[in-house]
């Protein structure tokens, strides 16, 4: 078999009046991730870890923010759209591991939710993805709670 590796990044800042999507998850705030779709960063570091693997441009090339059909998108569809493509190349996903970097809101009560939606949009099971959170112990922005940050990195067999 043929094994690819791919790692995937994102960011953004927090901002009042929008809902929080993490993992295709919204949480109960008053605060939520600008962008130009939901802003789930996890979910759109885990597509581009996939897209990466694969040896594919990233998800701003796919699915970019001066398109009005990606406005306020669920990142969930942009994540199946992702893995469809890389299935029609002929690989399949066989795990991701992810890491969000946060230090507000608590995220550990999430967790079983959000693996549970990332592994429907994905075709994985839940034990087939691994998922932490941790804080930035108040460096940066990130430590100071102004962004929320995620990293995924996936391993994708071809057929």
């Amino acid at each position: 078999m043929n094994f690819r590796i791919g790692h995937g990044y994102d960011i953004h800042r927090l901002v009042p009046g929008r809902p929080l999507v993490l993992g295709g998850v919204t949480f109960d705030t008053d605060y939520g991730l600008d962008g130009h779709s939901d802003a789930d960063c996890l979910t759109h570091a885990l597509c581009d870890a996939i897209l990466g693997a694969a040896g594919l441009p990233d998800i701003g090339i796919f699915f970019p923010n001066t398109d009005p059909a990606f406005k306020n998108i669920n990142s969930q569809k942009l994540l199946q759209r992702v893995v469809a493509e890389v299935t029609k190349l002929g690989y399949d996903l066989v795990n991701a591991d992810l890491t969000i970097i946060a230090e507000k809101p608590k995220i550990a009560t999430h967790l079983t939710a959000m693996k549970a939606a990332l592994a429907q949009s994905t075709g994985l099971l839940s034990d087939e993805i691994g998922l932490k959170a941790t804080t930035n112990e108040g460096v940066g922005d990130l430590g100071r709670g102004l962004a929320i940050a995620a990293h995924a990195v996936v391993l994708l067999s071809k057929k």
